[in-house]
């Protein structure tokens, strides 16, 4: 997998992503705030990034801040149909050794929803641990999360 700046085409598709059950909470249009971010042209190539496969297919994007000194945040999607099929390791790691390159942080911080185990398991296999949980209104209500981090 490659990781490159985002273009328009990426952004309309992402935008236009719907995962199944539970997990539509991910769909980009249940929040305003997220799918403005990942529209706004200033937001590609220093936030918003692209990943494609071996054939130059989309199949995800990451969202990279700076955060508190050398820590960087990170915000991921991989395109619905490829969810649950075992790409997720090889995914976060084309994404963390990009971010590792481009940053050169001390560590790594995200937020997952709580009902999201799938994802909790990836983050603990890649060495991420939980920091705490949290309430954060989003997509329309009060949801829990689980901040986790991992030093670089």
């Amino acid at each position: 997998m490659m990781v490159r700046t985002m273009a328009e085409a990426d952004a309309r598709a992402i935008a236009g992503w719907h995962y199944e059950g539970a997990y539509s909470f991910y769909d980009m249009e249940q929040d305003p705030d997220d799918l403005g971010e990942l529209l706004d042209p200033a937001n590609w190539g220093s936030s918003y990034f692209a990943v494609d496969d071996e054939c130059g297919e989309l199949v995800g994007f990451f969202c990279f801040a700076l955060s508190e000194p050398a820590v960087v945040e990170i915000g991921l999607g991989l395109r619905p149909d490829l969810t649950g099929r075992g790409l997720g390791p090889s995914f976060l790691e084309t994404g963390l050794a990009f971010a590792s390159a481009q940053y050169r942080p001390l560590g790594f911080r995200l937020a997952v929803a709580a009902f999201n185990t799938r994802a909790i398991r990836l983050y603990e296999g890649a060495g991420f641990r939980w920091v705490r949980t949290f309430v954060q209104e989003t997509n329309g209500g009060q949801h829990e999360f689980v901040e986790m981090s991992k030093p670089a």
